[in-house]
């Protein structure tokens, strides 16, 4: 077990409807220390937009140092048009990169899952998407997103010229890789690595390493290697052939978005950001859902909460050792629904409309 002492748990609510998903976390963060007597210790920090307009800046020095002693860092969503117009050195997702990046949180889990009451709220056929259970590693801090030299700048004729440097090492693509076949061995057994080797010297590095390292230490894994472009067909057609994918981070960023949307509503679906363990076993994690902050609903009782939830049972999972109650805390997810509870983004005929905390309380009726 994880020691009492790094039970820190640090909310970043951020932005737009962060703050209305993240507050039903925090019931639930509190109903599971006075209900099963946990220790987890709740901080929470302005990070984002918010951030910027009370402080200059995206994220403060002091919250990022709250980051680094925290166990887990659960986020909501930053960003918003209201910032739009801000240097991209003060944007509300250079808080979000700066965290994945100092924080050396390289593997990205998102799973995509269409729950069996929600067929129906996929644009794909039921026969399709029916029983879907994809999980998409994404490496996080690594690529196109980080690689040097990057800018804007002048060039003859009065134009500009724009360049982002897409680069990877083989460290790099190991550790995520094997993050990937660790999971593959837990599920289904079987890796989909994605990239561009036909046309991208990085690409073929990709595909090589992950190769080398199957042969190596997981042999018993089926893998296959897969275009990316064709990897994005293939979920459409037919995304059931898929387990684990794993992927670069501009690749990972539309096919974990695409995947998502197979299931129906992006406010279901978790994430969880990992770094590497220490000699103690412990690491650093962030955990957020996979959708904006949606500011159009913002402060309207309309978000869903159950992304954020279920990515605090990520946590509860991967970060705090607590698998029976990530379980049942799962489990509530699931009666909620199929009780025919909904919010108004998976609302559909013959169910009942709730607003964000309504649902959060009634996820806690059923822990209950």
């Amino acid at each position: 077990m994880i020691k009492v002492k790094k039970r820190k748990i640090l909310l970043l609510p951020g932005d737009g409807i962060g703050p209305e998903v993240i507050a039903e976390v925090k019931k639930i963060i509190n109903w599971f220390n006075d209900k099963k007597s946990l220790d987890f210790e709740i901080d929470q920090e302005l990070v984002g937009g918010c951030s910027y307009d009370k402080h200059g800046t995206p994220i403060t020095d002091e919250v990022f140092y709250k980051a680094l002693e925290s166990e887990v860092i659960m986020l909501g969503a930053v960003g918003g048009p209201k910032w739009d117009g801000l240097e991209f050195s003060k944007k509300p997702e250079r808080a979000l990169l700066k965290l994945r990046k100092e924080l050396k949180l390289f593997a990205n889990l998102r799973p995509a899952i269409c729950f069996e009451q929600l067929v129906g709220a996929s644009t794909l056929k039921p026969e399709v998407v029916s029983g879907l259970d994809i999980m998409i590693v994404r490496e996080l801090t690594g690529g196109i997103y980080f690689g040097e030299p990057r800018g804007i700048k002048p060039i003859e004729n009065g134009e500009r010229k724009g360049i982002n440097t897409h680069t990877y090492t083989t460290s790099e693509i190991t550790r995520v890789a094997r993050v990937a076949f660790d999971l593959a061995r837990k599920r289904s057994n079987r890796v989909t690595s994605c990239e561009k080797s036909n046309v991208m010297e990085a690409g073929q590095l990709w595909k090589e390493e992950v190769q080398e390292l199957h042969d190596k230490e997981y042999k018993d894994v089926e893998l296959s290697h897969m275009l990316a472009d064709n990897c994005a067909m293939q979920l459409l057609r037919y995304p059931k052939q898929f387990d684990v994918i794993v992927t670069d981070n501009l690749f990972g960023d539309m096919l974990s978005d695409q995947a998502s949307m197979l299931t129906g509503s992006l406010g279901l679906l978790p994430s969880a950001s990992l770094g590497a363990k220490n000699k103690d076993g412990e690491m650093r994690a962030m955990y957020e859902p996979i959708h904006g902050s949606a500011p159009d609903i913002a402060g309207k009782g309309l978000a869903n909460p159950i992304a954020s939830i279920l990515s605090f049972a990520m946590a509860l999972r991967y970060s705090l050792d607590l698998d029976k109650e990530a379980d049942i805390l799962e489990k509530a997810v699931q009666d909620v629904l199929n009780d025919g509870l909904r919010t108004k983004d998976i609302m559909s005929d013959g169910m009942k409309e709730t607003s964000t905390s309504a649902m959060g309380d009634a996820i806690i009726s059923k822990l209950q």
